[in-house]
């Protein structure tokens, strides 16, 4: 570190979500000295929320030292495209769903010009990982996000595969059940997300109920109303249906692992999100499900992990690893 760098310890980290924005104030330790939040919704266009997000920042900033402490600033965002800084055509935000933002340009702008990066949300958290987690050290590895839906973020020679247009990676959205597969919100059947996400589980969970006379716990609900958490308590309750529930989800994910291996080899699988809760109701029938499927020449090479990041402030680190690059 240049004597230049070593005057600003600080980036800035930005995990925008549909309804809450959270910035931090991060050190290269990983160690988020002060944070602040905004509602994202709460604004009609782009240039009030920047200009509220500014606002909110200045509290913190001065509580660091002054932007003469920051050294860049990272943007975790739906819809977020490494390449041009911008967010493009977001559904879920009022502000940016119907054109694209030139996001990390205007915190640039209004932050005395230091240097803006921003990318996906599932991308973000595949770089925290690789600076702050569970693959520190790692130069080839993928990061599964399962939570509403399926993110990935794969890294492959140290490097962030981005694509020619910042779309690759988007494993969620593999095929895994070609035939008669469930409707995905991306207009296709069959995706991965629709399985192994937690409303994917909460999907099987109705399904079984449905199909199957096996008592179960899940019966005194309405089953509109299941989610994958409710699904996991039964299942460590030794629930036999809820148990079953998760073999599904399990192999189809760790089928979905041994076909990725093929693309990159990776050290490890790192795995993020909601549904990671659930801890060897869902890591043992997945790897199992992997060493079953896998090409022999990737066999029992890759490590499963759960991430090591605490998950209040994961985004967050993940958003502000993306700065340190720039």
């Amino acid at each position: 570190m240049n004597e230049q760098n070593a005057m600003k310890p600080y980036v800035i980290g930005l995990d925008l979500g549909g309804t809450n924005s959270v910035f931090g104030i991060v050190d290269a330790r990983g160690e988020i000295k002060a944070t602040t939040a905004i509602k994202t919704k709460a604004y009609d266009n782009e240039e009030d929320y920047v200009n509220a997000s500014i606002d909110a920042l200045h509290i913190i900033i001065d509580q660091v030292g002054g932007i003469e402490k920051i050294k860049a600033m990272g943007i975790g965002a739906p819809n977020g495209n490494f390449y041009t800084g911008s967010i493009d055509f977001a559904p879920n935000l009022p502000w940016a769903h119907d054109h694209s933002v030139p996001l990390a340009k205007m915190f640039s702008e209004r932050l005395g010009g230091i240097p803006v990066g921003l990318t996906n949300d599932a991308n973000a958290a595949a770089i925290g990982e690789m600076i702050y987690g569970v693959a520190r050290g790692m130069k080839n590895f993928i990061m599964i996000t399962l939570g509403t839906g399926v993110g990935s973020g794969i890294i492959c020679n140290g490097q962030m595969v981005y694509g020619s247009d910042v779309l690759a990676g988007e494993l969620g959205h593999v095929i895994v059940r070609p035939e008669n597969g469930r409707p995905c919100g991306c207009g296709r059947r069959g995706c991965l997300e629709t399985y192994c996400s937690a409303t994917g589980v909460a999907r099987t969970a109705r399904e079984f109920l449905e199909k199957s006379d096996t008592p179960s716990l899940l019966r005194d609900m309405n089953p509109e109303d299941i989610t994958s958490l409710d699904v996991s308590i039964a299942a460590q309750k030794g629930d036999k249906l809820a148990l079953e529930i998760y073999e599904f989800t399990g192999e189809l994910l760790g089928e979905a692992c041994a076909n990725f291996a093929t693309f990159s080899s990776p050290e490890a699988f790192v795995f993020f999100g909601g549904l990671t809760k659930a801890g060897d109701l869902l890591m043992k029938p997945l790897v199992r499900s992997y060493n079953e499927h896998v090409l022999k020449i990737y066999k029992g090479k890759a490590q499963f992990l759960l991430s090591a990041l605490d998950g209040s402030s994961a985004a967050v680190l993940g958003a502000s690893a993306v700065g340190w690059d720039l």
